[in-house]
């Protein structure tokens, strides 16, 4: 068996190298612990290397939540907040009613007013019997836009909203018990687009379809 040639006895660190490497080493390690291990693990900054690197913040914090799990261990009271801590609490919680001033739900008077009303193009009120379907189209081109809105009295239907043209179909939403929807539909080829609704409950229902929008055509498909 080959085996590989023993170093020669020159190329061996001699005894002063290794004290070196040794001293530089254990050098290394000194500053590692006074510059990083101290202020990250105890909050003892004495170098002040830590405060830079906000390592020093991370040792408070575990020091602090050290304490607090042994006087739980020993069922000792944990110190109170310091003054300055106190006092960012009450003003945080001062601060709170104002926040707090407006319902959530309430609109201002100058909010409504910049409100513009709606103004549709068409309404077009449909009466569905109990299991009937009815369907309603507007003429589209490619990428044009109509806003809709549609309300359901006296109980909820289902609906798809689609496009088709020659050789093309799209659903573009889908929906079962529902009372109302509005939104933008926006075609996407040239051809007819609009909604189909279904009363499946047990007594008459009346939908109302209100639009406006890039549309040249509106009608009730039989």
């Amino acid at each position: 068996m080959y085996n590989s040639d023993t170093p020669l006895h020159a190329e061996l660190p001699s005894s002063r190298q290794l004290l070196r490497s040794t001293i530089l080493a254990a050098l290394s390690a000194l500053v590692l612990l006074v510059a990083v291990v101290l202020p990250a693990e105890y909050g003892i900054d004495p170098t002040g290397v830590g405060g830079i690197l906000r390592m020093t913040k991370i040792g408070e914090i575990k020091q602090q939540l050290a304490a607090e799990a042994a006087a739980d261990a020993a069922g000792t009271p944990v110190a109170e907040p310091t003054a300055t801590a106190t006092a960012v609490i009450a003003s945080s919680n001062a601060a709170e009613p104002a926040t707090k001033a407006a319902p959530a739900n309430t609109k201002s008077v100058a909010t409504q007013a910049a409100e513009p009303k709606v103004e549709w193009r068409d309404e077009i009120p449909l009466t569905l019997t109990p299991g009937e379907g009815m369907e309603i189209k507007l003429k589209m081109v490619a990428g044009a836009k109509a806003q809709y809105s549609w309300v359901v009295k006296g109980g909820e239907v289902n609906f798809d909203t689609h496009g088709d043209a020659p050789g093309k179909s799209i659903s573009y939403q889908k929906g079962r018990g529902v009372a109302s929807d509005e939104g933008v539909l926006q075609a996407a080829f040239t051809g007819n687009h609009g909604w189909y609704w279904r009363n499946r409950g047990q007594s008459n229902v009346q939908v109302i379809l209100r639009t406006r929008g890039d549309y040249s055509d509106i009608k009730k498909m039989m």
